[in-house]
């Protein structure tokens, strides 16, 4: 758990972060961005004067200012306009016409646009103000357009490096988890062999004393038992070979277990299809997975209550359902009911229904979630598998 919340920790910083960087570069660039138009505002005023003094300009008018300041704008659009709303010029765009009238009909279009935005300044050509004028439209420079989109494509970016930060951060979680699963597996199905073997000699050598005892049939189910859960811990780490297996005998053998293990208070049911469904798994795992999900059953019925196992074919797709009359789970728990380590009970290590997750999800490429869950009247756990 501490891992878990570390990783969530990381997480939330790794988002406050990003959050703060794309404020800043907005805040920022929205600055920038408002000095920038105010200033290239002030340039295209010098320019409409410029362009006003090129039409009153007479035989004696030196032109040489005048030119200059028009030929030095090379990066704000700007288009002409007379009164009646038709280009007579422009600089720095591309109407992209067939011919010069073309250019200046399409321009007029764009012109007609700008004026619309707000973004000339009126121009009279005599010194009164009253007479002709001409509308110097423009717009903003390639420099201010790429300003004003940096920030979201920056932001765009942190969020991409905090994704794959936060993926390479599950990633690392995950296969920490793998190895320590790996390794508390094959070490506990090593510790487990030694004692085993010996098990199994000296019920060989009292079958052979006592070939009549009543009892030691019963201990060599126990042993065999053992025998499976080492066999169960020794192919977590590697993958299992999947076989066709019977469903219903499968689920049968859990049936079995739990009514030898359990008191008579604990009822056990089957729903199974008519026909019997063969479906590729690990039967030892499998039935390793149906069994963590019965006694997880009986401990949140307190040993007293109903289990209902069903089998449901689904158009190609094989269901498992585990059904119980217990105490239900919160809904705040269900999202955390397959993390390891989370648990409800007082000594329980959180670690079976991760197990039966991962057993599912990876070994045998299925699914497994909490159906349904009800305070008071139970839960329903579901494996679909793949038909």
């Amino acid at each position: 758990m501490q891992w878990t919340d570390r990783i969530r920790q990381v997480k939330i910083i790794l988002v406050v972060a990003a959050v703060l960087i794309a404020m800043a570069s907005l805040f920022i660039s929205h600055y920038l961005v408002r000095d920038l138009s105010i200033e290239e505002h002030n340039k295209m005023e010098v320019w409409a004067e410029a362009m006003r003094a090129l039409n009153q300009a007479d035989e004696e008018t030196d032109l040489n200012l005048v030119l200059k300041v028009i030929n030095e704008n090379n990066t704000i659009p700007v288009i002409v306009l007379d009164r009646h709303g038709e280009a007579t010029t422009f600089r720095n765009i591309d109407p992209r016409g067939t011919d010069f009238a073309d250019s200046l009909q399409k321009a007029s279009v764009m012109g007609q646009d700008m004026l619309k935005a707000g973004n000339a300044i009126k121009i009279y050509l005599d010194d009164e103000g009253k007479g002709d004028f001409i509308n110097v439209c423009y717009d903003d420079s390639v420099m201010i357009k790429r300003l004003s989109m940096w920030p979201y494509v920056q932001l765009g970016i942190v969020m991409v490096f905090v994704v794959i930060a936060i993926f390479a951060l599950l990633t690392s979680k995950r296969a920490e988890q793998n190895k320590v699963w790996v390794g508390l597996s094959k070490e506990t199905a090593h510790q487990l062999g030694t004692p085993i073997s010996s098990l199994m000699a000296w019920t060989e050598i009292l079958k052979e004393s006592y070939p009549d005892d009543e009892l030691l049939p019963e201990m060599d189910k126990d042993v065999k038992r053992l025998q499976l859960i080492a066999d169960r811990f020794s192919k977590i780490g590697s993958l299992p070979e999947l076989v066709p297996s019977s469903l219903t005998e499968v689920l049968a053998h859990v049936v079995d277990y739990m009514n030898r293990r359990t008191s008579a208070k604990v009822e056990m049911l089957t729903e199974f299809p008519d026909e019997d469904l063969i479906v590729d798994i690990n039967p030892q795992l499998f039935e390793w997975v149906i069994e963590n999900l019965c006694k997880n059953a009986v401990d949140a019925m307190e040993g007293e209550g109903r289990i209902t196992l069903r089998v449901l074919d689904e158009d190609g797709r094989t269901a498992v359902e585990v059904e119980d009359t217990g105490k239900g789970i919160r809904k705040k728990d269900i999202h955390n009911v397959f993390t390891p380590g989370f648990t409800t009970k007082k000594r329980g290590w959180g670690l079976g229904l991760s197990l039966a997750k991962r057993i599912v999800e990876e070994y045998h490429k299925g699914r497994i979630f909490v159906k349904s869950s009800e305070i008071g009247k139970g839960t329903t756990f579901r494996i679909e598998l793949r038909g």
